[in-house]
Parts: structure tokens; sequence; C-alpha cells
């Protein structure tokens, strides 16, 4: 299985924003179950986008300034950037035909 980076405020910027690929961040949290069952989806998707984009996660408790600077309400809460920019987000569980559908023209 895929290692999927915790990213932190600090490096937020330098690892999300300034990336040449297309970054999904998945905002969870360690106590959310909808989270662990979305979990193996990241983990695929990490794989199959390997060279497209990078998937990366953040722990809304640990960096709670981002979620709020990005309006994240709830967990999980899927969010892509391009190009420093958040372009799409889907919150909550939702199966992966719907991320790839709702993601997949950016990549």
């Amino acid at each position: 299985m895929t290692e999927i980076d915790n990213v932190r405020e600090a490096d937020f910027d330098q690892q999300v924003l300034q990336s040449t690929l297309p970054v999904m961040i998945d905002f969870s949290a360690v106590w959310c179950g909808p989270c662990k069952m979305l979990e193996p989806i990241v983990h695929q998707l990490a794989e199959e986008w390997q060279g497209k984009a990078r998937v990366l996660k953040v722990d809304v408790d640990e960096s709670s300034n981002l979620a709020v600077q990005y309006g994240v309400m709830g967990v999980p809460t899927l969010m892509l950037f391009v190009n420093g920019e958040a372009v799409q987000r889907i919150s909550g569980y939702q199966p992966k035909e719907k991320i790839v559908a709702k993601f997949g023209a950016y990549l």
C-alpha cells in the first residue's frame, strides 16, 4: 500500500501550493469513522495517480488553521489543488467512482 504523507501547516505552501502536479488533500481526523472507511480508496487513488498527482493527508486536529483557511466544515473532505488553487472538493464518504469523476478531469 502506498504511504500517504501527512502535510502540516509549516510545509503546506511548499508541498501543495508550489507543487507542479495536482495535489489531492484528504482532510481527516483519527477519531472519524467515515475517514477510516475512505482511507483504502485514498490509498488506491495514490497508487493509480502516481506520476499524475500527489495525494497527501491533513489531520484537522493537528492543523486546524488549514481546515479553517479552506472552509473544511466536516471530515472527511477531499480537496484538489491545481497550481496552488483549490479547484474541487468532496465532503463526506464518497465511492471511488464519484471521486474519480469529479477530480479525474484535472489530472
